[in-house]
């Protein structure tokens, strides 16, 4: 049976994520091809920047959060879907994990948050879930207040850049490699970028989002006060910006 659903944002309306994305979400990524694809840059990273103390702050259904807790991090996840905050829970005691799973709006983190981290990561381009800018700037102000001084960010997202170019086609080497899985993209303006996912069986979910541009996504990096703003696309320094998936900025605590 075909079934067809719109998400929109996991911050700006959790309950839209319904059970049904939420059961095809591990289907999407593939933790194994995805483990493969990434060849431990987060990790890399992580332990470069001497990082202890981890906040997940867009755990989804917890395949980061349980792969920085596999590499001795301890990891605080935060979703704002409480759905994923269950399946989030759910992978990771199956994988004989057990770390604090938070169910939060970004623009509600410090009311949430005990302490400060070594690092804070916002990934499977889930930033541009805000669709407002001002949102924008006071998520990312909430991610700087999490860090501890000289701690670092890591945020990334699909590129937009080379998809408001008409350039883009997912290739499903990084993040979502479920075998069978088609990522479409119906619609790109500069303000709106509707994803349309195609499952084997004949299930298909959209997914709306905020075309961040790379460029734009720094600056308000640097307004926050971020610092040393690297950019890598699928897990390179050295990337074409036409070809590359997933763009990611790492960026320090000044």
């Amino acid at each position: 049976m075909t079934t067809a659903e719109t998400i929109h944002s996991p911050h700006e309306g959790a309950a839209q994520y319904g059970a049904s994305l939420v059961d095809r979400w591990d289907d999407l990524i593939d933790w194994n091809r995805r483990r493969d694809g990434e060849q431990g840059f987060f990790v890399e990273i992580l332990n470069g920047a001497e990082a202890h103390r981890v906040l997940d702050t867009a755990s989804g259904t917890g395949y980061h959060s349980v792969m920085f807790a596999e590499h001795g991090f301890d990891v605080t996840a935060v979703d704002g879907s409480a759905a994923m905050v269950e399946r989030t829970r759910l992978n990771a005691g199956t994988r004989g994990h057990d770390f604090p799973v938070l169910c939060s709006d970004w623009r509600e983190l410090s009311g949430k948050l005990e302490d400060t981290y070594d690092a804070v990561v916002c990934l499977g381009s889930s930033f541009p879930h805000l669709f407002d800018e001002a949102d924008r700037r006071a998520v990312l102000a909430q991610f700087y207040a999490a860090l501890k001084p000289g701690g670092i960010f890591i945020v990334d997202h699909r590129n937009f850049d080379a998809i408001r170019r008409r350039r883009y086609r997912s290739s499903g080497n990084y993040y979502y490699c479920g075998n069978g899985v088609s990522v479409s993209v119906d619609h790109a303006d500069a303000d709106l970028c509707r994803f349309r996912y195609d499952f084997p069986d004949g299930d298909v979910h959209h997914l709306e989002v905020y075309p961040v541009l790379s460029a734009e996504l720094n600056d308000l990096l640097r307004d926050t006060g971020f610092e040393s703003v690297q950019d890598f696309g699928d897990f390179k320094q050295d990337f074409s910006v036409d070809e590359a998936d997933f763009l990611i900025h790492v960026a320090r605590k000044a």
